[in-house]
């Protein structure tokens, strides 16, 4: 499966990652650096049509930390 970097999305990936949650700040802090196994995550990572909260390319994981910024939302999102 191939995963899509969506550039037009960059700007605003930008700005979620200097507003991001508490939570997302935490979880952040223990991906950052490789910390994690030494698997490299990316924040808020464009892809397709979506922004993703963080991301592992070597693993093609995704981590979506739900909160009240997903308050709004269609249902596939909030899935």
């Amino acid at each position: 499966m191939k995963i899509y970097y969506n550039r037009y999305l960059k700007n605003i990936s930008r700005k979620l990652r200097s507003s991001s949650t508490l939570s997302e700040i935490l979880l952040w802090n223990e991906l950052k650096s490789s910390k994690m196994m030494g698997y490299q995550f990316m924040r808020q990572k464009p892809i397709g049509r979506y922004i993703v909260d963080f991301y592992c390319s070597k693993l093609k994981l995704v981590i979506e930390i739900d909160g009240e910024t997903h308050y709004g939302m269609d249902e596939k999102d909030k899935k």
